[in-house]
This record gives C-alpha cells, structure tokens and sequence, in this order.
C-alpha cells in the first residue's frame, strides 16, 4: 500500500485481485475503486506520475499512468519470473527492483524502455525488498531466514548473503537463533541503519514456546548488525519464566510486554518527524510505534495502536460478525499487513487484510509502554469476503494470534505464512498430557529445555484436498482432527481441547486452508528431455518412487509406513523404534528445503543422493539418472 504526493492512496488487495484507488482525503463514506489485475496483485508502488503494481501469478510488473476519465490506464507489462512480490525503485526511478517469492529471483526492470534487464538467483523466499540512497545496491529481506541477500546494481550484478542475528539481545548466549516471517524492511531517511522486521525463532521471553518479534537493525554502510551479540556474564534481567540476560546500552530495557509489543510482523515504514518506526502486527491486530535510534527498537515500544475493536454486540444473529465474535475473532480490523502514512505523518492508513478493511489510525505524540486510547478507529470496508462464510471465520482465525486456545499466542500464519512454511524443524515435546513446539536454530534446544522429536513445518497450499490422514504420522484421520492437535501443540502444555467451540474453530480453518489458500506458481510447459527421462524413473518397477507418491493423489498415498532409523539429529530426543510416517506430498517439493520430516536433507540432490533405498530404489542408479530425476522433481 502507499501513497503518492498528490490526490490518492493506492491498495494492492491480493484477495480480490483489484487494484483499490482510494481518493484523499479518505471519506469514509466515500468507496474506493477497485480497478481489476492480470492477477494478484502483491505490492503496489505510486510515484507523482506512475503506478508500479506486482502481479504474483503470471509473474509480472505492470506500469500504470493516472487518468482524469479512466483512473489509471496501463502503459506497459513486463514478465518476469512467477510469484513478483516485492518492489523497490532506485532514487533516479529509472529501475525497479522486484523479488520473486517462490521461485527466489530477484530482478532489474528498466522502466524507460520496461523491459527485464537481469534477474538472478538468491536463496528461498526474498520477500521485501529496499534500494541504498546512492542507488549501488539492493537489500532484500528473507521469509524461511535470519540472513539478507545484499546485491549489487551494476552489471553484472552480483548477490551475497549478509548476517543479520534476530533480537540477539534476547538469543542464549553462543547460540545464533533463525528467524522467519521476513517480509518487510525499511531505511531511514539518511539511508545509514536498515530495519527488518521479522520473527526470532527461539528467543527468550516468557511463554516463548515460539520465539519472539524482533526489528534488527543492520548498518547500511558496512553491512554490520548494530546491536552486539551478548557475552557469557552479562547482566541479567528476568522475563516471565526465562531468563533475559542484556549487556551493551545501559537504557536498553527487557520488553515491556510479556513478549514482543507485536506478533507476526507484516509491514514496517519510517515515520521521520518523529525518528520513529510503525510495525503492522498481524497477529495482534495492532501498529505498534517503536524507537528508531534503539539499538534493538524491539525493547523500547512506545506506543501501541489497538486495531481490533469488535463489531456491535447487537450484530444480526447469523451474521459473519457475530458468527466471529462465537469464535473470539469478531473484530473490525483483521491481520494488519499493510501500512502507509500521510504528507504530514499524522496519519496512518492500515489494511486490514482478514476484515477486508481500511483502518484509519491518527497518530499522537509517543510516551514510553502506552497503548493509545483513541476509541473506536474509523475504517472503510474495502469489499464483502472473497470466500464462503466458514471459510471466511477461518481466514481471519487464520492470521489471529490473539485467541490463546487455538494459538498459544502465534497464529497459524507464523509457521505457515501464504500457507507455505517457514523452513524450520521443531522440537516437538509430548507426553502425559503434555504436549508443544519450541523453536531454535540449527537443530538446538532452547535454554532449560531439551530434545523433542524434530519436525520441520509443512507446506499446506495446495496439499489439503484430501478427506486424510494429517500429521508426519499419519495420526489424525481428517484436516479438522489435526487441527485440533495443533491447537494442543500450540497451548504450552495444555493438551488438545475438544470441546466444542474448538471443534467449531477447527472446521472453520479446514474450510480455509482448503478454500483459501492459494497453491506455490507451477509452469505449465513440456517437460524437457532430462525430465521426461527422470518422470520414466520415476514410475518405473526399478525405483517404486510411485509406488507410494501416486502422481494422481498429489503424489502420495496417504499411508504411515515404518521407515528405518535416521541419524540422530544433536539436541533431539531419538525417534522410536517402528515410527510411523506419512508419505509426505511431493508437490511443490522444488520449494519446500529442507527434506524429510527432520529437515535432515537440506537439498533434493542430498535427498536422493543419500536415501540409501530407504524410500524407492534409488542406489543403482547413475549419476546422470539422479540429476534427471531431480529435474523431474523440480517440476511438480
């Protein structure tokens, strides 16, 4: 969402594939124009005399021109690899930099003769995406990793990843931390400190079975983290049930919330009157206002802007608001994920994505730890939902974080953002009544907790059609049974709940992620002859790889199988002798590293190179055969 210096805002709804033209100064009354896309619009960029808009599915970057009679008219298309998300111009605004999301390129268009003048190659998922002031070079922020892609503009350009520990104030000493959730960063005006908002995965905090939010700040003249990592000995400060150990900034303070002023990061800008930063919290339903000369701004919140205020409770009974309200979502403002402010920084323009709303957010003066009381924030609603009325309650139970049954304080969004996954394996804990996830980075526990069985986080877009079963095991016979688990995973220990308000919760976000959700971009093209040759192995009595991921059941047969032990992956307890595990679907596989339900393979050529027939026959094979079954593989 932005807003250009002269009479309009412009949306990017996703949802509805329209493009919003929202006329200044906002009138509530007033509705916007929604103006149909090629496709799903993902990030929309307006300058004094042009539109830029991305376009996800054909991947593409439109250019748009104001018109007095038609609104905007489109003067030009330019392709580019599938899945266009994020959008960046350099300052002379001669080229536009876009990030491919699900097929990891990032690309040059010029837009004097809009055209594609490069793209390369950079690891999985680059989402936002900002241009240094002297226009030398991109940074772009990651969705399944703690690491940057930095990349030089010249030609050719060159990329290189750049390190970026999460909330390193809040990391066990001597162990660096992953991170998720990656989709926006922002510089300051000067263009000297880059902020990337994102997710810390294995924090400290209390009741961080999750982790934690985090803006870290990177010097954008060096590429160092400003903030320090911490020393064995520093001082300690308590949180809840963890210990926050800090050293470094004397003012640095613990969080002045149990853990992180908001959940789930959507979007961030730079608010320069006040050298302040504004952060969409999707999960909590909030702006929250934070200190952008902190050396880790996560700490010092100053101001939270509460968004989900609930409908009337004199709602018609029957209606989808009071059908939200049953299930603890009933709000006004749903899933915060786009924030752009006015000329004079006053006010902030939300969207809210899960209500199909616009939120109109004054903004006061920032006073340290206060929640803003402004009453009730006017809002627009944009559109009706795109989906059926249960699905419509499980899109916005999808992105929530703030009903504590279903969530445990991450909505499903945090692991499975656009329904895909945030490439990390889990510690999963049960027993006794007993039962949770807790996260960390290279296959270590967090501090005072140990082993859990590893499972990586699954992709579900396209993968849920099937009546079951669900889970690595094979465990729940039905989406919704699985669901509920989920929901006892999620509790800190609390076991799955199966009353019936949880039920209902359930089945409302079956009917979403299978409703909802939109499947990864596939290419829809001939096969090669490498990958003909590789589909021929593939279904052939040699290999049996179809034998179980039957190609006309999303490429599996939905059956546990026992499989022989796997290394033992350090800081996991040992899987049980004759485990069951599902056959997983091989849809998509080409975007989903790392392997296995312990992400023990963390490329397709290792998993095939390595599987030593424990899945098909594979061991005969050549090496030329492997690389094409591969290619047949990246295919699906």
């Amino acid at each position: 969402m932005r807003a250009p210096q002269n009479d309009a805002l412009y949306l990017a709804d996703e949802d509805h594939a329209v493009l919003r033209r929202i006329p200044l100064p906002v009138d509530v009354s007033t509705p916007p124009t929604a103006i149909p896309m090629p496709g799903r619009p993902a990030q929309v960029l307006a300058l004094d005399d042009r539109v830029l808009v991305t376009i996800r599915d054909p991947g593409l970057l439109l250019v748009l021109r104001p018109d007095a009679t038609a609104g905007l008219v489109e003067v030009a298309r330019v392709p580019l690899p599938a899945d266009a998300w994020g959008l960046a111009i350099t300052p002379d605004e001669r080229t536009a930099i876009v990030t491919s999301a699900w097929t990891g390129k990032v690309s040059a268009v010029d837009l004097t003769t809009a055209t594609r003048s490069w793209s390369v190659d950079v690891p999985r998922e680059p989402r936002g995406v900002v241009v240094r002031e002297d226009g030398a070079a991109a940074y772009m922020t990651h969705l399944t990793s703690a690491a940057l892609t930095r990349i030089e503009l010249r030609s050719p350009p060159q990329a290189r990843p750049v390190a970026l520990p999460p909330s390193p104030y809040r990391a066990p000493v001597g162990a660096p931390r992953a991170a998720s959730l990656g989709y926006a960063a922002a510089l300051s005006p000067d263009g000297r400190r880059l902020f990337v908002a994102r997710h810390a995965l294995g924090a400290i905090g209390g009741q961080a079975w999750f982790g934690a939010a985090t803006v870290d700040v990177l010097r954008a003249g060096d590429d160092e983290p400003l903030a320090p990592r911490r020393r064995e000995g520093a001082p300690m400060r308590v949180v809840g049930d963890f210990a926050l150990q800090i050293e470094g900034d004397p003012e640095l303070e613990a969080p002045q919330s149990e853990l992180a002023p908001f959940v789930q990061p959507r979007a961030i800008v730079y608010r320069e009157s006040t050298r302040t930063l504004l952060v969409a919290s999707e999960g909590s339903d909030a702006l929250v206002e934070l200190d952008a000369l902190s050396v880790e701004p996560t700490l010092r919140p100053l101001r939270t802007y509460p968004l989900g205020s609930s409908p009337p409770a004199g709602a018609a009974p029957g209606s989808l608001d009071a059908l939200a309200r049953r299930v603890g979502v009933a709000t006004l403002c749903g899933a915060p994920s786009g924030v752009a402010l006015s000329g004079d920084e006053s006010l902030a323009w939300v969207y809210c994505r899960s209500t199909d709303t616009l939120a109109i957010v004054r903004l006061d003066e920032h006073r340290a730890g206060v929640t803003y009381e402004q009453g009730p924030v006017p809002f627009i609603r944009l559109a009706e939902p795109p989906l059926a009325e249960q699905a419509a309650i499980g899109r916005r139970l999808f992105y929530n974080a703030t009903d504590w049954p279903t969530s445990g304080g991450l909505g499903c969004a945090g692991c499975h953002p656009d329904g895909r996954d945030d490439g990390h394996v889990w510690h999963e804990v049960s027993g006794d009544g007993f039962a949770n996830f807790f996260g960390s980075a290279d296959n270590r526990p967090m501090e005072g907790l140990a082993g859990g069985v590893p499972r990586q986080t699954p992709v579900l877009a396209g993968r849920v059609s099937a009546e079951g079963p669900y889970g690595w095991n094979a465990q729940s016979e039905r989406l919704a049974e699985r669901i509920l688990e989920g929901f006892g995973l999620h509790r800190w220990g609390m076991g799955a709940a199966r009353d019936g308000d949880l039920r209902l919760r359930a089945s409302h976000l079956a009917s979403f992620l299978r409703e909802g959700l939109v499947p990864p971009p596939r290419e829809n093209r001939p096969l090669t002859a490498e990958e003909k040759h590789g589909f021929a192995l593939f279904t052939s009595e040699a290999a049996q790889c179809s034998r179980c991921h039957v190609p006309e059941t999303e490429y599996t047969d939905r059956m546990g199988y026992p499989m022989p032990r796997f290394a033992e992956l350090p800081g996991f307890y040992r899987e049980k002798k004759g485990t069951v595990y599902k056959t997983p679907s091989l849809r998509f596989i080409a975007g989903t590293a790392p392997y296995y339900h312990d992400g023990s393979a963390r490329t397709l050529e290792e998993l095939v190179e390595k599987n030593d027939d424990r899945m098909g026959r594979t061991s005969h094979m050549s090496r030329k055969d492997r690389a094409a079954l591969v290619a047949f593989l990246r295919t699906l």
